[in-house]
Parts: structure tokens; C-alpha cells; sequence
């Protein structure tokens, strides 16, 4: 069976999150769906991270398996077809046929997220769900500097979900980079992997950070802590992006 990376863009705010569930549509059930009606088949698709709910992607991946070979710009455009019959806001940036040893999620060695706020008094009209608003002066500078902190291989307990199912709180960042243009600060994060929210953690944390409440000092005690009640608030999923993986 010819497998397909797919490279997908969505806006999160519809969707339960990337995987299936029975509480409500999600990303992955779109997709899906799209095939089934393209192909008449039921196949299950696998991609590279699962985003909560409300959170978007601008270059999510997963592989599909499929019964016959496709020319992979027609696979792509008659997706997207079906995703827009069915009112989806998901759209298939990109078909790629790949060896039938690519994994989706296994195969990946890095994945990039974006988190997104806009610091500034007047509420978003045209982005809203598409960042988090902060009202507050923010210092992306001292943000950055706290973001350091967190750069390297540490134990994670004090910004993973309590829910988080991953059987080890220990991950390695391989880079934070805090950014300002004008009113919209960019948090950029790399890893191999992630705990469940550990971004948004960070990105709440270091909203402390940027408003003079904490000190770099803090972050770290924060991290030493290995305690979740240790951190600082978990930011709303509006602002995070899924932007890509490396394989």
C-alpha cells in the first residue's frame, strides 16, 4: 500500500484537537473523512503531535496509507476539495509519497512551536483565538533571558499537564527564543518532543516574567522545583501553533 506525508495547516479553534474523539470533531476525523469520501476507504491517519483543542497548525504532518498510488498533487487537491464540501477549516498544504518506513510521529527528530501574543490595551478584532491577548507592558527581552533557563535537557515535572500521560517528565529543549515587532511578541520553541502543555506552561510562566512579576531567578527555581504547583499560569491555546517537524 503507497504511503503519503501530508502536510496540513488548521485552525484549532472548531476542532476538540488533533485526535479523533468522541466529544466532538477534530482534525484528524476531518481528514479522514475526507478520504473516505475521495477513496471509499477507512483508513486511520498518524501524525506527528497531537494539539489540543483550540490550538492551529501551520505545518502539522501525518502519513496515510492508501490502496492505490496517487499523482501527489491530485491526492492534495482532491483533499482539499473534500475538506471544503464539508465545511473543515483544514487544508492539505502538501502530498509527498514516502518509503513505507516513514513514521509520521516515530521518524520525527524535531518539532517547532510558535506561541503568539499581542501585548497591547485594545482588544483583537481581527485576531481573536489567534493569540492571547495580554493588556499588560510585557519586556520580551527579560523573557527571553528567563526562556534560557529552560533550554537544555532538565526534568519537566513543574510544566507538564497533570493529565500528561508520557512516562517521563524529562525532556531536552534544544531552543527558546523570545521575539518583539511592535506589539506581538513570538515565543519559539524546539525540541524532539513535548510533555502535554509544556508550552503553554512556558509561555504562561514567562508572561510573569515580561510583566516584572518574576525574576530569571524564579523561572529556574520553578524548574527546580519538579512541582507543578510550582508554575505559573497555563497560557489559553489561542496563541500556540504546531509549525513544523524535522525528519
Amino acid at each position: 500500500m503507497p504511503r503519503y506525508r501530508l502536510t496540513i495547516e488548521y485552525d484549532g479553534m472548531p476542532y476538540v484537537g488533533w485526535q479523533r474523539q468522541d466529544n466532538g470533531p477534530s482534525v484528524q476525523g476531518a481528514i479522514e473523512a475526507a478520504i473516505l469520501s475521495l477513496t471509499g476507504e477507512t483508513v486511520s491517519i498518524r501524525g506527528a503531535g497531537r494539539t489540543d483543542s483550540g490550538v492551529h497548525a501551520l505545518g502539522q504532518v501525518a502519513h496515510a496509507d492508501l490502496s492505490r498510488p496517487w499523482k501527489e498533487h491530485v491526492l492534495r487537491n482532491a483533499l482539499n476539495a473534500h475538506l471544503a464540501l464539508a465545511g473543515e477549516r483544514v487544508a492539505i498544504l502538501d502530498a509527498a509519497a514516502v518509503p513505507d518506513d516513514f513514521d509520521a510521529r516515530f521518524s520525527a527528530v524535531r518539532r517547532h512551536y510558535l506561541y503568539r501574543i499581542i501585548s497591547r490595551r485594545a482588544p483583537l478584532a481581527l485576531e481573536a483565538r489567534r493569540a492571547w491577548l495580554v493588556m499588560k507592558p510585557l519586556d520580551h527581552e527579560v523573557m527571553h533571558a528567563a526562556g534560557q533557563v529552560l533550554v537544555g535537557k532538565h526534568d519537566f515535572s513543574t510544566f507538564r499537564a497533570a493529565q500528561c500521560q508520557a512516562n517521563s517528565p524529562v525532556r531536552t529543549i534544544d531552543r527558546l527564543d523570545v521575539t518583539r515587532s511592535g506589539e506581538r511578541i513570538e515565543i519559539r520553541v524546539s525540541a524532539q518532543s513535548f510533555l502535554h502543555n509544556q508550552i503553554r506552561s512556558f509561555a504562561g510562566t514567562l508572561k510573569l516574567a515580561g510583566e516584572g512579576k518574576w525574576s530569571v531567578g524564579d523561572v529556574r527555581a520553578a524548574l527546580e522545583a519538579k512541582d507543578r504547583r510550582a508554575c505559573g499560569p497555563v497560557a489559553p491555546p489561542d496563541g500556540l501553533y504546531f509549525v513544523g517537524v524535522d525528519y
